[in-house]
């Protein structure tokens, strides 16, 4: 027995240095910059990151309130109505997002072709479990027919729907062209994914929550999201 045992020692020991000899081969220079998780952990911006569960935890002790979403790259993946409204109408340019016709025929129908966000939808249906309210607010400028409404009720599961509030090519005299619809409506919360939208909620005096923008997105340059010192929701790109 004392000879097995002695011998499986052994052999423990051979193969542990002879990996450790494995191990320490040549080193190859690498051929482009990589990471390692420490460095990577170490780039992180230290940003105020929430789940939805801990947003649910916030507000168990108030009673229902208003809440309200951006649209675009918030509670839609919409990078494909904009993409075909530039092929269209401003090949070499974003003139389009200052053409009515592009408007017009994107909010009567090309929604139906965006991807909802199934962080929204996760969200909504908190809210809506607690009695809140959801509201709308969209940077789009209005069209001639409002499809937007009735798409974004059936694709997020609204109840009590309101109409989408079109806040593009409105006056207005905050300096958040958002900012007067989330007034109106009493919002508490507000979630989207650009700066604007927090800063909007901000000059409001409400809290403001950051959606991630999905990477895939044509709406660039991208925001900082964390750069305020405002929450993010984790996994909300998609």
């Amino acid at each position: 027995m004392k000879c097995v045992l002695k011998t499986t020692v052994a052999a423990l020991l051979a193969s542990c240095v002879a990996f450790s000899a494995q191990a320490a081969g040549p080193k190859v220079p690498y051929s482009q910059p990589g990471i390692d998780m420490r460095t990577n952990e170490a780039q992180q911006a230290p940003i105020h990151w929430v789940s939805i569960e801990q947003i649910k935890e916030s507000i168990k002790d108030l009673p229902p309130m208003a809440v309200s979403f951006d649209i675009d790259d918030t509670v839609a993946a919409s990078s494909g109505c904009f993409h075909y409204g530039k092929q269209k109408y401003s090949p070499n340019d974003y003139s389009y997002l200052k053409n009515q016709d592009f408007w017009d025929e994107i909010n009567a129908g090309c929604d139906k072709y965006s991807l909802p966000k199934q962080v929204a939808i996760d969200l909504i249906k908190m809210h809506q479990e607690r009695g809140d309210q959801v509201y709308l607010i969209t940077g789009r400028t209005a069209g001639k027919d409002d499809q937007v409404t009735p798409i974004m009720e059936k694709n997020l599961g609204i109840k009590n729907m309101q109409p989408v509030n079109f806040m593009g090519g409105k006056e207005h005299s905050t300096k958040y062209d958002k900012t007067p619809a989330i007034l109106e409506h009493k919002v508490q919360i507000h979630y989207g994914d650009s700066d604007d939208d927090i800063l909007a909620a901000r000059e409001a005096g409400i809290r403001g929550i950051r959606i991630l923008r999905a990477a895939n997105s044509n709406y660039t340059p991208f925001p900082q999201a964390g750069g305020y010192g405002e929450e993010v929701v984790v996994n909300s790109s998609y």
